[in-house]
């Protein structure tokens, strides 16, 4: 008993001398080896077995939040095998010790240095909120929307005919909150293309995600009267949000070709969701995307590229990276040294990790498409549209995730873990020592 109290703490204060980056690098690694384990075993399969690789690739998906599987999750797994997937969305969706420092504070004990540092490092919170608060937030916002988003989908999916409505109503409730994409239905929601209620009921649960924790608990502070008006991060956050999802519902209802012959309604609906889909990086389809036209697959993968905010469920770039690079090139263009959002000056640093995140994110993805160019016969669009999902933590594919060779799994792999992670994170965590850059991670890009 000694000894293992000993080892414990010799684990503990193993950690206390790790970056933040590193003890994040480590926490979601263990996820997705623990997830790959229990998807293993035997008695969480439907029929004969899935390979170790497929179960690893569906444990790091699911994790990662990206939603691509080269396995059927309804056909291949049964319900203690689809739990075990859920579960991995759900941790992967509201971060990394996210629960563990929520169940200490429950316990009205505060938060040690070594969780203090995480969480400073998994969110990047605007002056004025309090780390122990937000995780309690975080939590309870999370479970509240999704039984909200439950109660939403359980009689729609009951009105539809759906089998095992409930269970499909909570799957697909944790699913679109955390921005996941994974379906229990094989062609995601292409049998619903035309149901408003569904899509909408999803396009909000993937919003609310998408757009982070920091936004929804802003507005909640204001609301209470604790504050007077939203920060500026939360301003950025949706300004952005609203732009793209215009631009990009607009580009491919105007410009893709497989939904013009719709009826005004029904083209409107199947541009918006495939718009949002991307941008929030939910990865929920409802037209075929292999069938896309080029233009409409361009608009897809900038918006999955860009991605949904910081401490929020999506990947990719961030919206508010890709504000803080607009405000580089309008300051550029003006002559300006500052860059200015609504009469703030943007300080230094975070446009120095807007960069760098950009940077590395672009850098990444180069070589990710690189390496599937030499492994895999498809053709270089698919290749890059793979890529940019696995990366943006997106989960939608041309289809070919499923044929992908040994090495363009393990790629692809690579590319969601490096996704949920953060590009820059990555980095930090891998190359450089502690206390350099110990602060720097993709969600630090807040405004």
């Amino acid at each position: 008993m000694n000894s293992l109290a000993c080892i414990i703490k010799q684990a503990r204060d193993y950690c206390g001398t790790l970056s933040p980056a590193k003890l994040v690098f480590g926490g979601y690694l263990f996820y997705v080896l623990s997830g790959w384990l229990l998807l293993c075993l035997p008695f969480m399969q439907k029929g004969p077995g899935v390979k170790a690789l497929d179960n690893l690739f569906v444990a790091t998906s699911a994790m990662s939040t990206t939603g691509l599987s080269t396995v059927s999750v309804w056909d291949c797994y049964n319900f203690l095998g689809q739990l075990v997937v859920l579960g991995l969305i759900q941790l992967g969706g509201i971060g990394y010790m996210t629960l563990g420092s929520f169940v200490i504070l429950s316990r009205k004990s505060g938060l040690s240095e070594i969780r203090s540092r995480v969480g400073a490092m998994v969110f990047s919170l605007p002056v004025g909120f309090n780390l122990a608060h937000f995780i309690r937030g975080v939590i309870g916002f999370t479970f509240a929307i999704e039984l909200l988003g439950t109660m939403v989908l359980y009689p729609i999916f009951l009105s539809v005919g759906a089998p095992c409505p409930l269970w499909n109503a909570v799957f697909h409730s944790v699913s679109a909150f955390c921005t996941a994409g994974f379906s229990l239905f094989n062609n995601s929601f292409e049998s619903y293309a035309t149901h408003f209620w569904l899509n909408s009921a999803i396009a909000v649960l993937s919003y609310l995600g998408a757009i982070g924790f920091i936004v929804c608990l802003d507005f909640w502070r204001m609301v209470r009267g604790e504050v007077e008006h939203i920060t500026l991060t939360s301003k950025i956050i949706l300004y952005v949000t609203f732009w793209m999802t215009l631009c990009g519902t607009l580009l491919i209802f105007l410009g893709e070709p497989l939904i013009a012959g719709m009826p005004a309604d029904e083209r409107l609906l199947a541009a918006f969701f495939q718009a949002m889909s991307a941008m929030t990086t939910v990865g929920f389809n409802t037209v075929g995307i292999g069938t896309l036209s080029k233009a409409s697959l361009l608009v897809i993968i900038v918006l999955m590229v860009i991605g949904a905010s910081p401490s929020g469920t999506g990947g990719g770039l961030k919206s508010t990276t890709l504000s803080a690079i607009l405000g580089v090139i309008r300051s550029a263009i003006r002559g300006e040294h500052d860059v200015r959002f609504w009469g703030k000056v943007v300080p230094l640093e975070r446009i120095w990790t807007a960069v760098a995140s950009l940077g590395m994110y672009l850098g990444v993805l180069v070589i990710g498409t690189y390496l599937l160019e030499l492994t895999e016969t498809s053709g270089f669009e698919k290749n890059l549209f793979e890529a940019s999902s696995a990366l943006g933590t997106v989960g939608l594919s041309m289809g070919i995730t499923s044929t992908l060779t040994n090495m363009g799994k393990l790629i692809v792999i690579f590319l969601m873990f490096c996704g949920r992670l953060g590009p820059l994170t990555l980095g930090v965590a891998l190359y450089f020592p502690k206390g350099l850059m110990s602060e720097v991670s993709d969600s630090d890009v807040a405004l």
